[in-house]
Order: structure tokens, then sequence, then C-alpha cells
């Protein structure tokens, strides 16, 4: 079974934080997820693998479910081939991100 058939799911956000309880709503949210296996990409980017659409369904339909009341909440699902295309361009990459299609990573 070929690593491409896997998928990563990208959230972008933009939400509100000048109250209170907006600042509430973003941690809310964030924790939401990575609870459901997302990961800082960067600042209100978070990525996620998936093994295959109906787990990518699943997933969306969670954020749907736990929207904030106010901002913006978008998702963009690409396969892994085109995740790990990613080229980082501006400053010092300092990230948890794996950007390799390898099947096996020593860490």
């Amino acid at each position: 079974m070929s690593l491409y058939r896997y998928m990563r799911t990208l959230i972008f956000f933009d939400l509100p934080v000048i109250k209170a309880s907006q600042r509430r709503e973003y941690r809310r949210f964030v924790t939401m997820l990575k609870r459901n296996g997302f990961f800082m990409l960067q600042e209100s980017v978070y990525v996620r693998m998936s093994l295959n659409q109906t787990a990518v369904d699943n997933v969306l339909e969670i954020i749907r479910e736990n929207k904030p009341k106010e901002g913006s909440v978008a998702a963009l699902t690409i396969t892994e081939r085109q995740f790990s295309s990613i080229e980082f361009i501006v400053g010092n990459l300092k990230t948890d991100v794996i950007n390799s299609d390898e099947r096996f990573i020593e860490l």
C-alpha cells in the first residue's frame, strides 16, 4: 500500500481575541484541534494526517460541530505527496513537521 494514499487536512482560522469570551473560545477551539490529532504548522494553521477520505469526513464533522461563534475557519485536504512538496522559504525552520515522504523516519 502506498504512502501517498494518506491525506493531510489543513485548518486555517482567523478568530477574534479582543474580549475575554473570545479568547476562551479561541483556546477551546485550539484545544479541540489538538485533541483530534492536529498540530500547529504555523500560527492559526493546524494540520492532521488521515488514512482516507472517511477519516477526513469524520474529523471535518467534529470541526463543524465545534466551530467558534465568531471568526472564520477554512479546511483544505491534500494528499501526502502534495503536502511533502511544501517549501519553507523564510526564516529558520523550527517545527515538529517532518518534511519527508519516507516510510520510516528515525527520530
